[in-house]
């Protein structure tokens, strides 16, 4: 399934902010985009984190973006590891920058301002060391 909110060349520039995001830390990152959330979004957005295998990086530092397009959605999941080291608002921080862009029509700006805020966090806790390896793909994922 390909994104209709999303042109191709705006996918291609959420792809390279989550590798720009990724490059000085040992974080992963991940977006999944699907048309539809029946439940609630932080439920669904578990459901995908553990779908793609989040919870499997070594330091427990994934997070991913999660949008529901035509239920007009989203949520921002980090892993144990992160979530010990943020302040407590700082997903709800994101997503409201995030929200403000995307209520402007901004999708892929949005989606890359809060990439780039998770890989600047995520640098800070986690940063790069030689031998790190990305252990999860950086492409977008996409859902029914």
């Amino acid at each position: 399934m390909t994104s209709r909110i999303f042109t191709s060349g705006e996918l291609a520039h959420i792809k390279v902010a989550i590798e720009d995001a990724e490059k000085n830390t040992s974080g992963e990152i991940r977006v999944h985009i699907e048309k539809h959330c029946k439940e609630d979004v932080l439920d669904r957005a578990a459901g995908v984190f553990d779908m793609l295998k989040m919870q499997r990086t070594e330091q427990r530092n994934g997070v991913l973006f999660y949008l529901a397009t035509s239920d007009h959605k989203f949520a921002i999941i980090g892993d144990a590891g992160i979530n010990s080291v943020v302040p407590d608002d700082f997903w709800n921080a994101i997503k409201s920058e995030m929200s403000d862009l995307f209520k402007a029509g901004k999708f892929a700006e949005g989606l890359e301002k809060g990439i780039a805020k998770a890989g600047q966090q995520l640098k800070s806790h986690f940063p790069y060391e030689s031998g790190d390896k990305n252990e999860l793909s950086d492409e977008i994922s996409f859902g029914s």
